[in-house]
């Protein structure tokens, strides 16, 4: 039996995340305290109790998911023996951190910083994201490609699992493309409320920028392989993985092949790592056969 944990991205926040580790265990409680003292501002605050809107703020929202992620692991790691990393969009961050690629205080910081760099490069209410139900994903990249043009942008942005694929761009764009995915046999096109149009060319700006925020920073060796989301392939080279998590920022999201090539490798059990559970049903529709765990809450920890 071979196991990958994974951890989760935007939209699996809630308020009130991480609040019932944090009153339980002392050792989660650092985590809390230590993001709160590495960002220089109560964001344990704000996950703890909100506003929503401020929590949705993707430079709070960002590092929230890697603390809850971070603190949860802390308590389970030596319980847990896997054979794989991996994370949605943000996740691999996480991943990151949990494989000894970075320390804690410098993944708050880089996802804090990342959030300001994406929700700064696209004027809120250019861009717009969209998934898309019931069509396959060439069909989906067949419709973009055929209606994006410059200053008119609508690409994949996600490959969530089979039948369910995400497009981010311009907003008048990304309208026409549903209309356009729905002609060609899409079930369903549903607006998503987001901030910006995330993992699209749209992000280049973010991109760039990141690539110079990693200038100062350091990933060493990895300690167990993390399968990224821009390539779905193994890596444990510190350059290999920062290069992946610079083109992540403007590129698709490939979730369901990278779950398809950890299960190629052997992995039978997913563990879902922090807030909420989208990721193991994500894991779910991608193969039904493996056995998943999400870790959400103090009681979840029973299920290991």
């Amino acid at each position: 039996m071979s196991i990958a944990v994974v951890f989760p991205g935007q939209g699996s926040q809630f308020v009130g995340m991480g609040k019932d580790f944090y009153d339980k265990f002392e050792s989660c409680r650092e985590f809390f305290t230590n993001a709160d003292k590495a960002l220089g501002y109560n964001l344990s605050e704000i996950m703890f109790n909100g506003p929503e809107d401020e929590l949705k703020l993707t430079q709070n929202t960002q590092p929230a998911l890697v603390t809850m992620s971070a603190a949860v692991w802390s308590l389970i790691k030596d319980k847990v023996k896997p054979s794989f990393f991996a994370g949605h969009s943000l996740g691999e961050y996480s991943a990151v951190y949990a494989s000894g690629g970075l320390t804690f205080e410098e993944t708050v910081k880089a996802v804090h910083n990342r959030g300001k760099f994406m929700q700064s490069a696209v004027p809120v209410g250019v861009g717009a994201m969209s998934a898309v139900l019931g069509l396959d994903e060439d069909k989906v990249s067949e419709v973009c490609s055929k209606i994006s043009k410059a200053n008119y942008i609508v690409e994949p942005a996600n490959f969530n699992c089979p039948g369910q694929v995400v497009i981010a761009g311009n907003k008048e764009a990304v309208e026409n493309a549903g209309e356009e995915l729905k002609a060609a046999g899409a079930k369903r096109v549903v607006p998503l409320p987001v901030s910006a149009p995330f993992h699209c060319s749209l992000m280049e700006p973010a991109k760039q920028a990141m690539a110079e925020y990693f200038k100062n920073v350091t990933i060493n060796t990895l300690n167990i392989p993390v399968v990224n989301n821009i390539d779905a392939a193994l890596e444990q080279d510190g350059a290999d993985v920062m290069d992946a998590l610079i083109r992540q920022v403007a590129g698709t999201v490939k979730w369901t092949q990278s779950v398809q090539s950890m299960v190629t490798a052997g992995v039978t059990t997913f563990i879902e790592v922090g807030a909420g559970s989208v990721l193991t049903g994500l894991i779910k529709k991608i193969d039904r056969n493996v056995e998943t765990i999400n870790i959400s809450s103090v009681d979840d920890l029973g299920k290991l």
